[in-house]
């Protein structure tokens, strides 16, 4: 593994601290509460084991603390040692080593709860502790722990199970208002130990902490938060006033930012969660068509929350969409946007879309209503939050996730709060694992992949980079170049002729357009098409002349010297007048509406009436330089095991293994064995492989054949060696072209390189419906 912990990954799962099997059974006998776990936890097998390794840990008499804990671990596990460099390093990122603390990740909507009721039963009935106290950042989640908490201790069933002689078999469940007694669960939110707040917590507890054992409910709180009052959470559990011995936090989304917790000792990720169908799949927004227009843009969300209200009708359940924002004022803005969008699209009262709609934010006034929401006769349907709705907000029928913008979806701990929201199983629910929309912005998909796929712990990736030393190195050259605009103006010395057709030359847009949006599957990067049509805005041609029209007023100006100038064009052209070249230009395309861009069309052909002066801007080349570098400085690239089974192909040598990143060697060996049903080609000759990468990834199958054809052996005797080159960065070249009648400037990075004595052949891979028929920009290419 490389050693610079900057630019390595880290599995999660390798980052746990194992608890010692070993038990002292003069302290702890595990055994003897396997009746209570097994009725406790049913059939959730990953609930039980986090309760026994907890235990073990607390009580198996291995370890004084949490940094004895993390020393055996650093000495045993070489990626730890990778991750922090040395044991200062690691003790640095503990955030309270002279404990028996740690943390549990365990995936939201998988039963936290129930793990925490279990360990405080236990640790009560087996008389370590006289009290438990758990802390929890929200009210919301106080009232739902109390209410799991005091129906878990009600249950005859379940308390039957502890073993006879149990110090405390039956707690009493509590909240801080009351004396915190012996024998007695006491589920608070954090604010419950701050100073200025009454509660019993401190007459209770001070001095008593070596009988307390402390949970933390979205222990991430105590990490993360930097305010001064949820600062006072951590202070409260290392105050030596009270000496708490036992801490153990929960949580579901376990960072620092995007570092994953250096004190785990039990882990039940996403992706297992998702695989064992514990929660919904997730999928995500991969590609979709560009529109500026936030009309098309609703339409397209409402689309697909109508698609899920179809498929639920049958389970009589009501679909949910939340939309992200990052600040109050963007919620709010929102939040209007969409109501005006549904008042029109549904053509209902503006009471009735209040009532659908909940706008979300710290003392906002539908706040209170959160609560209800998952009451099968409550008509919410669309909930506008910002950042993320509270943890412990367990709504079970939310079906869609849509981040209004970027940054309110740009970390793990964002990304997976967001997620969790929306991942919880409908009660009752049978059949296909059911599954929840992210409709992110395409663009922000290669972002959202790499941290939905870490949180995953998708790591099936194969890199190809280059090879240090290798002989096939050669060098490129390229000019450093830049482009200077050259203006000729010349001034207006009458007016513009308009219309001179008597009609206005239009592009074929229709008023509704059927569209594509590939979605990807996080748990198994398996893509689809989803398709729907949207509406475009049109406009009549009456409407269009008035802007046309008012538009030309604007051109004028009331302070020419020459009276006839300061009206010559409405003069000339009446809205009637102008009226009839619309439904002339419109008649030509067999329609009498105009779309947007058609109404965009008709002002542009008013756009040179605002300049005095017409110009014209051209660019000319000076080339600064010729630079020379070498194919050392390619960027790695990757391949998914997705695209392996797809789009690309991988090929490799029998070295290649010996260069793979050590995460990425049982993927290797998994997609090299015969019948993988993977994309791979071993390349038997290496001498053949006249390329300084370890292994080359096609992109199409077009590369491919390609690639095929410089191995073949007639061919490999006539180059030197070849480069297959990224789609970025790498080597660009400029280029311009014509989109209609707009000019546009782009870089494009052709696909290999081949060298041939002193030539090197730059080679662009095209299908063959290019090569017949090319489009302009790859004719520009070219």
């Amino acid at each position: 593994m490389a050693k610079n912990a900057n630019n390595q990954r880290f599995r999660n799962e390798d980052l746990l601290l194992k608890v010692s099997p070993a038990i002292d059974r003069a302290k702890w006998d595990e055994s003897k509460y396997e009746d209570f776990i097994e009725e406790l936890c049913e059939t959730r097998e990953y609930q039980k084991e986090a309760i026994r390794t907890t235990l073990r840990y607390l009580l198996g008499g291995e370890y004084p603390d949490l940094r004895a804990l993390a020393k055996d671990n650093l000495e045993e596990n070489s990626t730890l040692e990778t991750r922090y460099g040395s044991w200062a390093g690691m003790q640095r990122h503990l955030q309270i080593p002279y404990k028996l603390a740690a943390s549990l990740d365990l995936a939201t909507g998988t039963g936290k709860s129930y793990v925490m009721y279990g360990l405080a039963a236990i640790l009560l009935a087996e008389g370590v502790v006289d009290r438990v106290l758990v802390l929890c950042p929200s009210t919301t989640i106080e009232d739902g722990l109390l209410e799991k908490f005091r129906q878990l201790a009600s249950r005859a069933d379940l308390m039957d199970q502890l073993p006879v002689g149990s110090k405390i078999a039956a707690p009493s469940i509590i909240n801080a208002s009351q004396t915190i007694t012996q024998g007695s669960i006491c589920v608070e939110n954090y604010h419950a130990i701050l100073e200025h707040v009454g509660s019993s917590i401190s007459d209770s507890l001070k001095g008593k902490g070596s009988r307390v054992a402390v949970l933390n409910d979205e222990t991430h709180h105590v990490a993360n938060e930097s305010a001064a009052k949820t600062k006072k959470w951590k202070e409260f559990l290392t105050n030596p006033d009270y000496d708490f011995r036992y801490i153990i936090g929960v949580s579901g989304t376990c960072y620092v930012a995007n570092e994953y917790f250096s004190d785990v000792i039990f882990r039940y990720s996403l992706r297992q969660a998702m695989e064992e169908k514990y929660v919904k799949r997730v999928e995500y927004v991969a590609e979709m068509p560009r529109t500026g227009d936030p009309n098309e843009k609703w339409q397209v969300v409402c689309s697909k929350h109508e698609e899920a209200r179809s498929k639920l009708k049958k389970r009589n359940i009501k679909p949910l969409t939340i939309i992200v924002t990052q600040t109050i004022a963007k919620c709010k803005d929102v939040a209007e946007e969409l109501k005006a969008f549904l008042i029109e699209e549904a053509g209902q009262s503006p009471e009735t879309i209040n009532e659908k709609v909940l706008v979300v934010y710290n003392n906002a006034p539908d706040v209170y209503k959160l609560s209800r929401v998952d009451m099968p006769d409550n008509p919410v349907e669309w909930i506008i939050a910002v950042s993320m709705l509270n943890e412990g907000w367990d709504v079970k029928r939310v079906f869609q996730i849509v981040p209004h913008e970027e940054r309110a979806f740009n970390s793990k701990l964002l990304i997976a709060q967001v997620l969790g929201r929306g991942l919880r199983v409908p009660v009752g629910w049978v059949g296909e694992q059911p599954e929840v929309t992210v409709f992110n912005h395409d663009s922000w998909a290669p972002r959202i992949r790499h941290l939905v796929n870490e949180i995953l712990e998708i790591e099936k990736r194969l890199t190809s980079r280059i090879l240090e030393g290798s002989p096939n190195h050669f060098d490129l050259h390229t000019i450093d170049y830049t482009l200077e605009p050259t203006s000729i103006k010349k001034p207006m010395e009458r007016e513009y002729n308009l219309f001179t057709k008597g009609y206005v030359d239009l592009a074929t847009d229709s008023a509704s357009e059927d569209v594509s949006i590939e979605f990807e599957r996080a748990s198994t990067g398996q893509r689809y098409m989803w398709q729907t049509t949207i509406q475009h805005k049109t406009y009549t041609p009456r409407q269009i002349a008035i802007d046309m029209y008012n538009r030309l007023e604007e051109a004028q100006d009331p302070e020419d010297p020459d009276p006839k100038m300061r009206t010559i064009y409405t003069d000339k052209f009446t809205i009637r007048k102008l009226e009839k070249i619309v439904q002339k230009s419109l008649a030509r395309l067999d329609t009498d509406v105009a779309t947007e861009s058609m109404k965009q069309k008709f002002l542009q052909s008013l756009g040179t009436l605002r300049r005095k002066t017409s110009e014209n801007v051209r660019y000319t080349t000076k080339i600064n330089s010729f630079q020379t570098f070498s194919t050392e400085q390619r960027q790695a690239s990757s391949v998914s095991a997705a695209e392996l089974r797809s789009t690309k192909a991988f090929f490799y040598t029998y070295q290649t293994r010996s260069s793979v990143a050590d995460e990425q060697i049982e993927f290797f060996d998994e997609v090299a064995e015969p019948g993988s049903g993977y994309k791979v080609i071993q390349v038997a000759n290496r001498h053949d492989f006249k390329t300084p990468l370890n292994a080359a990834i096609a992109d199409s199958d077009n590369e491919r054949r390609f690639i095929n054809g410089l191995l073949q052996a007639e061919n490999v005797t006539k180059y030197d060696a070849w480069l297959k080159s990224t789609s970025m960065r790498f080597y660009e070249i400029d280029y311009a072209w014509k989109k209609g009648e707009h000019p546009k400037r782009g870089k494009f990075s052709p696909d290999f390189f081949v060298k041939v004595g002193d030539l090197v052949v730059v080679v662009e891979i095209k299908g063959d419906e290019e090569l017949r028929e090319p489009s302009a920009e790859n004719f520009k290419k070219n």
